[in-house]
């Protein structure tokens, strides 16, 4: 299960910015995980309690943000969202290999007491 070691490298981030902003606690991280980012929300959530344990942020509320496929088509100069066929555009059924969204994993906020 590699979310305990993506939520391990959370936690050290997490941690080093409580430290710079001089904060004592952390109540929330907000973490953007893409569909595609081969990281299972509620294994996330498990780890997150098992590696927060112990530090500032052991209290913290872990906030995962959902962010769903979008490719896009360079013949119709449009975004579409991920198809059953994949990367095959439904307006012109062309195959693109621009992947725009899907693939983040990304601390996006804490809150910091």
């Amino acid at each position: 299960m590699h979310e305990l070691s993506l939520m391990l490298a959370v936690r050290q981030q997490a941690l080093d910015a409580l430290c710079q902003q001089g904060g004592q606690v952390i109540r929330r991280i907000h973490l953007r995980v893409g569909a595609l980012a081969g990281a299972d929300p509620a294994a996330l959530q498990w780890a997150h309690g098992h590696v927060m344990a112990g530090t500032a942020a052991a209290h913290a509320r872990l906030v995962i943000e959902a962010v769903a496929v979008q490719w896009w088509c360079n013949t119709c100069r449009a975004p579409f969202a991920d198809q059953a066929d994949g990367c095959i555009c439904p307006r012109c059924s062309g195959c693109s290999a621009q992947l725009r969204r899907g693939r983040e994993l990304q601390l996006v906020a804490l809150e910091i007491e």
